[in-house]
């Protein structure tokens, strides 16, 4: 078995599992195809689909991408001042999750959040859309003060066991 295994691997680059997942996410991306195509509006959808790819790899990728090298040239700025000898705790990934999470969230409910199909949504829900946008404010700044304190929870375990 672990001579079949190996030559799998040798041939395939990667372990079988990842082959078999490969081959599942393929399955899927080849039902929602079937399914997309019997719809009238699959243009609309692919066109919507095209637009998005676009967007994110030509606009959204290069701005993220130089935000978290700027982050992570002003985290490194910062360790420049500190003793060589003191353990260094990257606060990067404690501002990315939560920058994650705020973007995400906005992506989700940016339509209520600029107030975008008032009329029906209220029509629908007998709701207005004005809390929206200081809801989503409200969960950014607990995802952010969230990580902060895992933060310095981190800082603290990591001073209690060095001191």
């Amino acid at each position: 078995m672990r001579k079949i295994l190996s030559r799998v691997r040798l041939f395939y680059g990667d372990s079988p599992l990842h082959l078999l997942a490969l081959l599942a996410c393929l399955a899927l991306a080849g039902y929602v195809a079937v399914h997309t195509a019997a719809d009238s509006s699959w243009p609309l959808i692919t066109v919507w689909f095209l637009g998005a790819l676009v967007v994110h790899d030509l606009v959204l990728f290069p701005l993220y991408a130089l935000a978290d090298r700027s982050l992570k040239g002003a985290a490194s700025a910062l360790y420049m001042r500190r003793p060589p000898k003191v353990r260094r705790i990257s606060p990067l990934n404690y501002l990315r999750v939560p920058a994650l999470g705020t973007a995400l969230t906005f992506l989700l409910f940016f339509p209520g959040i600029i107030r975008q199909g008032q009329a029906t949504y209220q029509a629908a829900t007998g709701q207005t859309q004005q809390p929206f946008l200081g809801r989503w404010l409200l969960l950014t700044a607990a995802m952010f003060g969230l990580s902060a304190i895992a933060y310095a929870a981190r800082l603290a375990l990591d001073a209690s066991r060095r001191g």
